[in-house]
């Protein structure tokens, strides 16, 4: 059973999305909060799978709880809900740790599945919103061309495996373009994600952009 904790400012959209979540049977709500600060004292108490959480709250946003509540040991996730798709609020909520980013108005079989997609570790992006954080990256000044230590330590098919996830490939696409396994490109990502010290697939492809490995396709 997967436990979620709902965090959001405003009472109607706490109880939809909690008879939404009670209505699959591998979901269970374990908590409600009306605000960051609350969020962070329920994931303490309950330490759920995964969070759903709202960015725009009053006494603690959305960004500063999820920092809070990744900064420990536990092995919670944390997905983004919002109606806001603004670059900086993506671009925030996955350097604060957050697995996945989804708007409000995603249709409710999408955000159950989105649920389970993070709680057994990968990363959520829509294509949106992938869109919308490359766009952030072309915003930015150029980043630089050294790669970290961490970077250099990798082998080139890894560096591949880094480029391709990036851009938004699935194991089972990468095991296509590599013509290796869907197996075999799942492992290369587990040892990148150890190499690169990362949580998930969202911290991985930050790195990549920000160490100039990828570079914002023009369209």
């Amino acid at each position: 059973m997967i436990k979620v904790l709902i965090v959001d400012d405003q009472e109607l959209v706490r109880a939809g999305f909690g008879v939404l979540v009670e209505s699959a049977d591998d979901l269970v709500v374990v908590g409600l909060a009306a605000n960051g600060e609350e969020g962070v004292a329920l994931a303490a108490s309950t330490s759920p799978d995964v969070v759903l959480m709202d960015i725009r709250m009053p006494v603690m946003n959305g960004l500063e709880a999820t920092s809070r509540i990744l900064a420990g040991e536990a092995v919670t996730r944390v997905l983004i809900l919002t109606t806001f798709d603004l670059d900086e609020y993506v671009f925030g909520a996955l350097r604060a740790g957050a697995s996945g980013f989804l708007l409000k108005d995603t249709p409710p079989a999408d955000l159950l599945a989105g649920i389970r997609v993070v709680a057994r570790g990968d990363a959520l992006l829509s294509p949106n919103i992938t869109r919308h954080l490359i766009e952030e990256f072309v915003k930015r000044p150029e980043p630089g061309r050294v790669a970290p230590v961490a970077l250099k330590a990798l082998t080139e098919r890894e560096v591949e495996v880094l480029a391709l996830v990036a851009r938004g490939l699935s194991n089972t696409e990468i095991g296509q373009r590599l013509h290796v396994s869907p197996a075999t490109a799942k492992t290369h990502v587990a040892r990148l994600l150890m190499k690169l010290d990362a949580r998930d697939r969202a911290q991985l492809i930050i790195t990549a952009y920000e160490t100039g490995l990828v570079t914002p396709q023009k369209s």
